[in-house]
């Protein structure tokens, strides 16, 4: 089993993803002992942030590390426990709240769907998202 790193380079759909974490100096502190929760968005998702937004926020490192640790929950939360947590929030990384409603699929701040869940890693777990999260301003 590889670890959360290794896991979403493999799947070949997180490319961007992965770049954005190297940008952002969080590929060791995925790769390391966890457990980890990622909300991870594809390549789809970052596509449909407006013209420039990824080059923008490449160079922009803290803002980046912001998004970034906004995808990220402590701990490991498979699906199963996620739909136990219907009008709760998760704290991230970031510090920050994610509200999670389970009505008809998992929906993160209301409009980010989790579109596949429990893909099982070293050192937890991924669930991909159809958007990038947006910490609140």
């Amino acid at each position: 089993m590889h670890d959360i790193i290794d896991t979403a380079v493999a799947a070949g759909n997180f490319k961007t993803l992965a770049s954005a974490l190297t940008a952002a100096g969080l590929v060791d502190t995925l790769k390391g002992t966890g457990p980890f929760t990622v909300f991870a968005p594809t390549d789809d998702a970052f596509a449909k942030l407006p013209d420039g937004t990824v080059d923008k926020l490449l160079k922009d490192v803290p803002k980046l590390k912001a998004i970034l640790t906004y995808h990220v929950v402590s701990g490991k939360v498979m699906a199963a426990d996620v739909m136990k947590l219907d009008g709760k929030s998760a704290k991230t990384v970031n510090g920050a709240e994610l509200k999670i409603a389970t009505q008809g699929g998992v929906k993160l701040n209301g409009n980010v769907n989790v579109t596949k869940t429990d893909i099982d890693c070293s050192n937890g777990v991924i669930h991909v998202v159809d958007a990038v999260l947006m910490p609140p301003a």
